[in-house]
C-alpha cells in the first residue's frame, strides 16, 4: 500500500518514512536506509529520519556509521530548536560510545 502511494505521490513524507520503518522491521537494512536516504534529501530537515536510520544502523551493529548518522540528526534538531529529539540522539550516540 505504502508503494502504492509513493507511485502516485513520491514525495509524501509519511509514506516514505512509514515504508522505511517497515523495511527497518522486518530486518531488511539496505531498504530501509535506502528509503531513508531519499526521506532525507528530499526532506532534509525530517528528523525523526535521522533518528530512525541511525536506529536500524545499530540494530545492524554498523556503529561507525550510526554515530555519523545521530551527528547530522543531532545538527538539525540543534538547527531547528528541536531539543527533545537532539536530546534523544544524544543519549542513543552516548549508548553507541559505552
Amino acid at each position: 500500500m505504502l508503494k502504492d502511494i509513493l507511485g502516485n505521490d513520491p514525495a509524501n513524507v509519511l509514506a516514505r518514512y512509514g515504508l522505511a520503518m517497515e523495511y527497518s522491521k522486518a530486518g531488511d537494512t539496505e531498504a530501509a536506509l535506502a528509503e531513508f536516504t531519499t526521506l532525507r534529501q528530499s526532506s532534509p530537515d525530517y528528523i525523526a529520519a535521522y533518528q530512525q536510520a541511525a536506529q536500524t544502523l545499530i540494530n545492524a551493529e554498523r556503529f561507525d556509521e550510526a554515530k555519523e548518522m545521530l551527528t547530522q540528526g543531532i545538527e538539525v534538531a540543534q538547527r531547528s530548536g528541536n531539543a527533545h529529539a537532539r536530546s534523544e540522539m544524544e543519549g542513543m550516540l552516548d549508548d553507541i560510545d559505552r
